[in-house]
């Protein structure tokens, strides 16, 4: 390719040159002809102090550049780099934003040539991608990159992966770079230009596509591979019974191999569930192996009788591990062809039809173009047609609504249903043997509502301690301020009358049917009405909210419960705009619907641009009619749920949500689930209380007599790898007041982190207590050279904050709620846990306080029962975040002495594994830790 490209990194004092933040690295590589022809970097004196967070970066100090150039004295250099070529960098505003203020100030023109961002380009080509930062898109091409966050480093591996995305560019069939090229004008950059040069190259030659790729209707797709076979009849297959058969058979899969006995313990009570059709329970220490102990087994259960077994997860990260690591090495080792398919829900997966539709409308807004452009990529690669392969932007998530996958009434074209990625998920279930899919998908193909799922009797629950929670949440209903916003919002508000103005055109190419619409019924009207309901709806929610809280103080986020049965002319009113909200809604709907059945009977007349927008109507009346359901559910019929809201004090009405949920689910679940299976099995690494499976049984509703119970312990050798200690010299947690308590903690926290040079999980019960502890922290400046990361507080997912949290060595990660699970930190990225408090649920928090009374009125002991127990198997949950291998060591510390100090906090500790417990005052213990880590 015959043009220039500039590829610059610069690091800097801070984010923000227009506040003075200052270069002090600048970096270049200059790609011409397809080839890195020159390389140009120097240190930059910034005049002014390098920060230590920066430095802690960089690994650049004061030191360093204090001899080096100043901006101005280079400037003249990079105008020449820059000369006739295209600006490229990693997040180029960010490069571009800066150099443009030093070239200004030092007396010289700014840059005003094209610009590309290299961001910008991984999202739309590697739109699969987990994250887009250089050095994990450098790792995903395998560069090298030995000096992230260096200007030298950063730009060359900058330029090696723009080479690669060129290729990739150059690669593209045509119809699909005019489709990106129409959709780039929207872009940051000057995508566009760059892809009408390499257009203008293409043409060049004659175009012949990769056997993997076929153009279908103007979009660029996989050619799916059939992978599944017909699952034949029942297979003569026999179970490996004896450890030694497993053994050599499970050798097969693994390069180096490790004996798990408590694996093969693990297999063996699967398949006799199975066989003798009864409901088990198994709790599998960390380090089992417990996917492929369930796995192994089902396949050969499922072969024998030729009948599909179900797999239940709750995260989609346990479904990708199942698929892309322990599927293989099941399929390398069995003596059979087994057949497994991923199935999720229908609005899961993208509709051809509609897309190819979307393509045609004007684009709204960056994310959406950007999203239609990362779809239109991955179209090239994805055998699924599944939504969580992409990583969306929240806009982007917003279009998907758009293109997600759900019955038509008006776009029924037989050719796009050849290549219906849906129809294909559900007919390879119909002949598969391991059916994987989520603990919400398989809660509502049990209630019989679009059943999707093949029939089975037998079923294993992965990570079965959120069953529960999850049944409570699938039996209840939310409601939230922006998502009804939302939803109404597409068909139109004021003055932009989305979907209104469609069905309007749609009805004016019909005159002769005017006549039949009841002309007494003014849509435009009824939707100013609606949401003028809806905004003094959510307000009186709000209201009612602010006032049944006026006692909770110090906190932001608030819960309060709510009952209809209450007597105040803040409910009164509430109700009454809930019916008025209902009635609205119902009266759209229905006019609505007149509308459609006058327009599907002449349904012909219209092209399929039409057809998409009427197919958006219909989606829009359905989720309607769902939210009027809602609404009556929580505001206007009676019923057992229990039912609060939760909100921000410091701006209630857009941050309000509304939630109704069973006080218990035992007796949905033993109806639904284990009366109509034959064999479910649950497991998890947490489902006993000090030993016994008594409070799980219950909270699920199955029968203690008749279910197989097996504990597996974990095969670590707890009492070398970990130390449990407990500080004498802390206040007893309820003893003092917050902020004492904080003070108190702090201290520890900073003198605990210099010991273990951070590599530290901090987990709290509550953000308000978080959140005080991490500001005392930072404005006492004793951690200022370690990188705190807090939950809530630092942005990001938990992912990412996990992620951030391994990439620095000295680093501290406060945590709450989802951090006490589910986050797995391997090595020494983490030596050192710490429990600020027991894990007992707030009493007064809605959910906790009706499990409670329900267990009193039926003559139980709410604290034993319920509280207990739940906070034992969340502090377990906790202490499994430490030790993830063989060769992990770690320390634990919890600060609240209640474990020591009452007659159930033995509990506690009698639930995890046995490990040397450590008491004294705080210098005692970091003497110990300096002497153990």
């Amino acid at each position: 390719m015959k043009y220039k490209f500039v590829v610059i990194d610069l690091e800097t004092t801070g984010n923000i040159p227009k506040k003075g933040d200052k270069i002090i690295q600048f970096a270049a590589v200059v790609i011409e002809n397809g080839m890195i022809t020159k390389q140009y970097s120097t240190l930059v004196n910034p005049e002014k102090p390098i920060p230590v967070f920066i430095e802690e970066l960089t690994g650049l100090n004061d030191e360093m550049v204090k001899d080096a150039p100043l901006f101005s004295e280079i400037a003249p250099v990079i105008g020449d780099l820059l000369d006739g070529a295209y600006f490229v960098a990693h997040n180029v505003l960010f490069d571009l934003s800066f150099l443009q203020e030093e070239l200004i100030h030092s007396g010289f023109d700014g840059f005003f040539g094209p610009v590309l961002d290299t961001v910008e380009m991984a999202r739309i080509l590697y739109p699969t991608a987990d994250s887009y930062k250089l050095s994990n898109l450098a790792e995903l091409e395998n560069l090298n990159h030995d000096r992230p966050h260096q200007a030298d480093s950063d730009a060359l591996v900058t330029a090696e992966l723009f080479l690669i995305f060129l290729r990739s560019l150059s690669l593209l069939p045509r119809t699909l770079l005019l489709q990106l090229s129409t959709l780039s004008g929207g872009l940051k950059s000057d995508l566009q230009q760059l892809l009408d040069e390499i257009m203008v190259d293409k043409d060049k030659t004659i175009e012949s596509l990769p056997e993997s790729i076929e153009i279908f209707k103007g979009l660029a797709l996989h050619k799916r591979t059939e992978m599944m076979e017909e699952n034949g009849a029942k297979g003569e297959v026999d179970y490996p019974a004896d450890h030694t058969e497993k053994i050599e058979l499970i050798k097969k899969g693994f390069s180096s191999f490790e004996k798990r006995t408590g694996q093969y313990e693990m297999m063996d009570g699967v398949y006799k569930a199975f066989q003798e059709e009864r409901h088990t329970l198994i709790e599998a220490g960390t380090g089992v192996g417990k996917s492929l102990g369930y796995l192994l087994p089902a396949a050969y259960f499922a072969k024998q009788k030729g009948l599909p077994i179900v797999i239940s997860t709750h995260t989609i990260q346990l479904q990708e591990q199942i698929l892309k690591n322990e599927i293989p090495i099941l399929t390398k080792i069995l003596p059979f062809k087994l057949n497994t398919v991923l199935l999720k829900g229908r609005n899961n997966y993208i509709s051809l039809e509609r897309f190819k539709q979307t393509l045609l409308e004007e684009n709204e807004n960056y994310d959406t173009s950007l999203t239609k452009m990362q779809i239109l990529v991955w179209l090239l690669e994805t055998e699924t047609g599944d939504k969580d392969e992409l990583n969306l932007s929240s806009g982007g998530l917003h279009y998907w609504n758009k293109i997600k996958n759900e019955q038509v009434v008006f776009l029924q074209n037989k050719e796009w249903q050849t290549k219906d990625f849906y129809s294909k998920a559900k007919k390879a279930a119909q002949d598969a043997d391991l059916i994987i899919t989520n603990h919400s998908l398989l809660l509502s193909d049990l209630s019989g509502e679009n059943s999707i799922l093949p029939p089975s009797d037998f079923c294993i629950i992965d990570e079965g301690h959120h069953l529960e929670k999850q049944a409570s949440q699938f039996f209840g209903h939310s409601l939230d301020y922006l998502s009804t916003r939302l939803l109404l919002g597409q068909f139109g508000q004021y003055e932009q009358r989305q979907l209104f103005f469609h069905l309007e055109e749609l009805l004016d190419l019909l005159p002769v049917q005017r006549e039949k619409i009841d002309q007494t019924f003014e849509l435009n009207q009824l939707v100013a009405d609606l949401f003028y309901e809806m905004d003094d709806f959510f307000k009186l929610i709000a209201i009612y909210a602010k006032s049944m809280s006026q006692n909770l103080k110090g906190t932001s986020r608030v819960k309060v419960r709510f009952s209809t049965r209450e007597h105040s002319k803040e409910m009164a009113a509430l109700i009454h705009s809930a019916e008025r909200f209902a009635f609205l809604m119902k009266d759209l709907e229905n006019g609505i619907r007149n509308r459609l059945d006058l327009l599907e009977k002449q349904k012909d007349l219209y092209k399929n641009e039409q057809k998409s927008k009427l197919e958006e109507i219909v989606s829009f009346v359905t989720d309607l009619t769902e939210l009027r359901h809602t609404i009556k559910e929580c505001f206007i019929l009676e019923s057992n749920f229990v039912k609060w809201i939760e909100f921000d004090t410091r701006s209630p009405q857009n941050v309000t949500t509304f939630f109704a949920q069973p006080a218990t689910v035992a007796a949905s679940l033993k109806e639904k689930l284990f009366k109509q299976k034959k064999g479910v099995v649950i497991t998890s690494a947490t489902l006993t209380v000090n030993h016994t499976f008594d409070y799980f049984v219950k909270e699920i509703g199955l029968d203690s007599v008749d279910t197989i119970k097996m504990t597996i312990p974990s095969p670590f050798q707890y009492e070398n790898q970990v130390q449990l200690l407990i500080p004498e010299d802390l206040p007893e947690v309820n003893s003092v007041s917050l902020d004492e308590y904080v003070v108190a903690i702090s201290e520890h926290i900073i003198t605990i982190a210099e010991a273990t040079k951070g590599r530290m999980l901090i987990l709290f019960t509550a953000n308000d207590m978080l959140r005080k502890t991490y500001d005392l922290i930072k404005e006492s400046g004793f951690l200022t050279d370690f990188v705190m990361i807090a939950q809530g507080i630092t942005s990001g997912s938990r992912s990412r904050l996990t992620r951030n949290f391994k990439a620095f060595d000295k680093a501290i990660l406060f945590g709450t709620s989802s951090f006490w699970e589910g986050v797995d930190i391997p090595g020494e990225d983490l030596s050192c846990l710490v429990v600020v408090r027991l894990p007992f649920s707030p009493p007064a928090e809605p959910l906790t306080e009706a499990k409670c009374q329900f267990i009193k009125n039926h003559g139980g002991n709410a604290f034993y029962d319920y509280s207990l127990p739940e906070a034992i198997l969340r502090f377990k949950q906790g202490f499994g975040r430490l030790i993830r291998t063989n060769s992990d060591r770690g320390i634990m510390v919890v600060f609240d002495k209640r474990i020591v100090t009452t007659k159930y906090g033995g509990a506690f500790l009698k639930s995890i594994p046995s490990v040397p417990v450590k008491r004294g005052n705080i210098n005692e213990l970091i003497e110990f830790i300096y002497k153990w880590l």
